[in-house]
């Protein structure tokens, strides 16, 4: 049987936490910040950990993925 792969595209997108729980970016912090207030870029900065329904989903493809 061949090996699972991780999907290349959550490889950056998805972090694993040292107790296996997910971390994951937010929106709207990529372009247009000029725009935004310091507090509003300070808290899109923050990684919050994924609902457990959407780590489900995920779990194939998140497969090989180290904290």
């Amino acid at each position: 049987m061949p090996k699972m792969k991780t999907h290349s595209s959550l490889k950056d997108r998805f972090k694993i936490t040292g107790t296996g729980k997910v971390k994951r970016y937010k929106a709207y912090r990529n372009h247009l910040l000029s725009g935004k207030s310091a507090r509003q870029k300070r808290v899109l900065a923050t990684q919050p950990l994924m609902a457990s329904g959407d780590v489900k989903r995920l779990a194939q493809g998140l497969a090989n993925i180290k904290g």
